[in-house]
């Protein structure tokens, strides 16, 4: 297909769904991710803690998951985190060779008020779409992400 006087072929980047999701996860984050670094962490670091605020004793493999972080790198994160006294790890009861990660009391007092933070910028973001469209949003994306976990979208 040309790109014809007729029949303009928009630009591919600004109408590409995986732009339009990174940029707009960037653009809703910026503000919150400086508050986060106000707070003296690094973004790693919050999405660790926010994790750990709804399954204290995770496993570094789960939290790499939903912190959107690669393992290794994790785990670098996580013992510097131990050394500024904000996580403990300790070895799995079951499996001493499974490492679990908890929030000490100073790291879960940092990350409980960061969450109630975090839960009042997205009630402002989720506010400034008209006719309740924000919930509509966050159903929409959970169902992309499921539709891409389970492999139900085709190619070709």
């Amino acid at each position: 297909m040309n790109n014809s006087v007729d029949a303009p072929t928009p630009p591919f980047v600004p109408n590409y769904l995986l732009y339009l999701l990174a940029a707009a996860s960037e653009a809703a984050s910026e503000r919150f991710h400086a508050h986060v670094r106000s707070k003296g962490l690094r973004v790693p670091e919050w999405r660790v803690m926010a994790c750990l605020i709804d399954t204290d004793g995770s496993m570094v493999t789960e939290l790499a998951r939903y912190a959107m972080i690669e393992q290794s790198r994790l785990t670098k994160i996580i013992i510097q985190m131990d050394t500024r006294g904000l996580v403990s790890r300790r070895s799995d009861p079951k499996d001493g060779r499974r490492v679990r990660v908890f929030l000490t009391p100073q790291g879960r007092a940092l990350a409980e008020e960061l969450v109630a933070d975090a839960r009042i910028d997205e009630q402002e973001l989720l506010k400034s779409f008209q006719g309740g469209q924000g919930d509509h949003i966050k159903d929409t994306l959970r169902a992309l992400i499921w539709h891409l976990e389970s492999g139900d979208l085709k190619q070709g």
